[in-house]
């Protein structure tokens, strides 16, 4: 019925969006200390008019978990955009955000600042320095007399990717074992423990620049999945959308994993979803993956900081939920 029905469809997406209040205001009051949905309403209501309210729930609400509220919600649209992007541009089902090795070259930007004990801010730099400059040579190497093959490029991310993953190693392998080799193990395998509003000052434009974009060019992204020249037969410059797409998904990706470290499934899993729902017309398909990402990763984010005493890696919970119900989406369809 949705498939078919255009204002259905319509409805179903803005629906889809009204979640992400609901979710961030339910996550909001659950931790150790639970606070119910009319209190937040309240302090957030008293911070406007500046009437005292507990300190306690204040502290809890803005200081721990908004910013994590803040980021979870931007790393899983980011993600999901980014994830639904690649899979229309190269038309590769099994596209993810690290397609082009953004995500390796973040993490080795990341772990190499770590290693050096550089401050928050300085590790979010270098993550996202790398992740750019891995991006880069993706691109380069997939040239072929002046001109870009997506091949190429799927196949040059690939080498890219394992070519820091590798160096990733290494810094692992010369960090000090009972120092620095367990903050950067924990971070690779994703936290948002440690973001402040500083650090999301620095990473969310970044995030938010990458969707406009592909929001923006997500209907080019049905004529970029034909072959090249039915594509360059309507008059479009596929080269520079191209181009386009590929910097604004890096820009999400590399700095999704500058702020939190490594998530993977999401970008995987969430297109796919949105696609069982809605059909393969990106159109649909990119808006609900940004609100059904969102909604995913804050209540990923809420399970793994409250779940047990001590926080549960987040690329952990996402592989445990993201490859079950993969599994069940390609028995179905």
């Amino acid at each position: 019925m949705l498939r078919d029905n255009k204002k259905a469809q319509t409805l179903f997406i803005i629906g889809s969006f009204l979640l992400i209040p609901i979710t961030a205001l339910i996550c909001l009051g659950i931790g150790r200390y639970s606070v119910k949905p009319l209190e937040i309403l309240k302090t957030f209501a008293s911070a406007i008019t500046g009437t005292n309210k507990d300190p306690m729930v204040k502290t809890v609400i803005f200081k721990v978990r908004l910013p994590r509220i803040i980021l979870a919600l931007a790393a899983g649209a980011g993600l999901s955009c980014s994830g639904a992007a690649f899979q229309g541009l190269f038309s590769n089902p099994l596209a993810t955000p690290d397609t082009l090795g953004v995500a390796s070259g973040a993490s080795f930007g990341a772990v190499l600042a770590m290693m050096f004990h550089w401050n928050l801010i300085g590790v979010q730099f270098l993550a996202l320095g790398f992740g750019l400059i891995s991006c880069f040579i993706t691109y380069q190497i997939g040239k072929i007399k002046g001109k870009t093959s997506i091949v190429m490029i799927i196949l040059s991310g690939m080498v890219v990717s394992s070519l820091f993953q590798a160096l990733v190693s290494i810094v692992k392998y010369m960090a000090d074992p009972e120092d620095e080799l367990p903050s950067i193990t924990y971070w690779l395998m994703g936290s948002m423990s440690t973001v402040t509003y500083k650090s999301l000052m620095f990473g969310l434009p970044f995030i938010f620049i990458g969707i406009i974009v592909i929001y923006a060019l997500r209907w080019r992204l049905n004529i970029l999945s034909l072959n090249e020249d039915e594509a360059k037969s309507m008059g479009l410059n596929i080269r520079l959308i191209r181009l386009f797409i590929i910097i604004a998904s890096s820009l999400i990706t590399a700095s999704v994993i500058s702020m939190c470290g490594q998530i993977g499934w999401v970008g995987l899993l969430i297109p796919h979803i949105s696609r069982m729902l809605l059909g393969s017309n990106n159109k649909t398909v990119v808006p609900l993956s940004i609100s059904f990402g969102a909604v995913f990763m804050m209540i990923i984010d809420t399970f793994a900081r409250s779940a047990s005493s001590a926080e549960i890696p987040i690329s952990i919970l996402t592989a445990i939920i993201g490859a079950p119900v993969f599994i069940s989406l390609l028995r179905k369809t």
